[in-house]
């Protein structure tokens, strides 16, 4: 007799036939598990749970040291969900200055930035905070802000303006050439299209999950703090380059990377700060020859984001002060800064258009840039002694600001 596989049974000549049924009191087992809509409801409530409550209890947890002059660490800079931490901890009189790598300072150490020397001029009553991160610019500024900068609201900011942003088609990210750059989370995946932007479907629903998914930011901060910004499975397969290929990590246990505390910023690093290598003036001559080939502003996708970002903050009560500049001046040939002035001024007149306060301090001397947007150490603390002199910049200062909401405990 054929052996009872299902409700139906196949004899030796291959017919199917039905199984008989149990005998009185015989019981069957099945391996599978049907769930009616109370228990599918129970499993939703309790993957619910878990998606809220990992990131938040993540927080109270891991320890997070921020002090004097923190800024993002450089190995960090993709840690948005951090990012917006960090925001969380600015006490309610402070004063955020926002950023690409010049606020954050690509050349220098902590104590060598710009909101650094603002402090020093500003003494007790005001403290000025580094919320600049490196490889930042318009495009991917405006998502920081709008996607992780809620804890902004209501309170003064100081955003930077580089210009070189729309120095030329490329980094204006308007070319039809595929080119890899930065940030690409950040920038808008779909609208308004980034024509160099050739990511494929997959990746950008990822990058808008995260933005919107608090669990989603929360494994990413994983992967950048603890894995060197890799899944766990790339961080297990990841070769050290010898020959033949070697795995190092293949057999480390990955929980033991996680060590519950975020990375800072080494106390010598030798990429930056005054005893670097790369702390040198642009040039010996102060001579410069570079022709940049300048964007309009109304084809530049650059501009058009740093507007919705101005506009962003607006609406979410900002008191915004826009610092533009200062650009180097001197790296340019002679016929090239009239086109420069052009788009310089034009930006500042559509400041003025829609009533946000700015700054158009002029060019720093030559030895003090390293290229052709990055002061020297002595040049930020020059820049923020002219700032203090510039009478627009005291009164926005001194002015009331919008209404602050209170800082988490821990501001820095």
């Amino acid at each position: 007799m054929a052996r009872e596989i299902s409700s139906t049974s196949i004899t030796t000549s291959g017919a199917l036939v039905p199984a008989p049924r149990p005998a009185a009191g015989e019981a069957r087992f099945v391996n599978g598990m049907r769930l009616d809509a109370r228990h599918w409801l129970t499993v939703a409530g309790i993957v619910t749970v878990m998606l809220l409550a990992a990131p938040w209890l993540w927080q109270r947890a891991e320890r997070f040291e921020t002090g004097p002059d923190y800024r993002i660490p450089y190995q960090l800079s993709k840690g948005y969900w951090l990012y917006e931490r960090a925001l969380q901890r600015i006490a309610a009189t402070n004063i955020p200055v926002i950023g690409d790598s010049v606020i954050w300072g690509e050349y220098v150490q902590p104590d060598g930035t710009l909101s650094h020397f603002l402090n020093e001029q500003s003494g007790p009553a005001t403290k000025f905070v580094n919320a600049g991160v490196n490889g930042m610019f318009p495009l991917a500024l405006e998502g920081l802000i709008r996607y992780y900068g809620g804890p902004l609201r209501h309170r003064k900011v100081m955003l930077h303006c580089n210009v070189l942003w729309m120095s030329s088609p490329k980094a204006d990210l308007s070319t039809e050439k595929e080119e890899r750059f930065n940030h690409t989370d950040l920038v808008p995946q779909f609208f308004p299209r980034i024509p160099c932007y050739k990511a494929d479907l997959n990746h950008r629903l990822v990058a808008l999950l995260e933005r919107h998914l608090t669990f989603a930011a929360w494994a990413n901060h994983l992967q950048t703090a603890y894995f060197g910004q890799k899944n766990i499975l790339t961080w297990t397969l990841e070769e050290d380059g010898s020959d033949p290929p070697h795995c190092p990590n293949a057999y480390k246990n990955p929980f033991a990377q996680i060590t519950l505390a975020v990375p800072s910023e080494p106390t010598v690093d030798p990429e930056r700060g005054t005893n670097s290598p790369r702390h040198k003036p642009w040039s010996t001559t102060g001579e410069g020859s570079t022709r940049f080939a300048w964007v309009e502003l109304d084809q530049s996708l650059q501009w058009a984001a740093f507007q919705r970002l101005v506009k962003c903050l607006q609406t979410r009560d900002n008191d915004v002060l826009v610092l533009l500049g200062p650009f180097n001046e001197h790296i340019m040939a002679e016929e090239n800064r009239l086109a420069f002035r052009r788009v310089r001024d034009g930006i500042a007149r559509w400041l003025e258009q829609n009533h946000v306060s700015c700054l158009v301090p002029e060019p720093l001397p030559s030895r003090l840039y390293v290229d052709a947007s990055h002061p020297l150490t002595e040049g930020y603390q020059l820049l923020a002694q002219r700032l203090y002199r510039d009478a627009t910049f005291r009164k926005w200062r001194s002015a009331p600001g919008a209404r602050a909401v209170p800082a988490r405990s821990g501001s820095p």
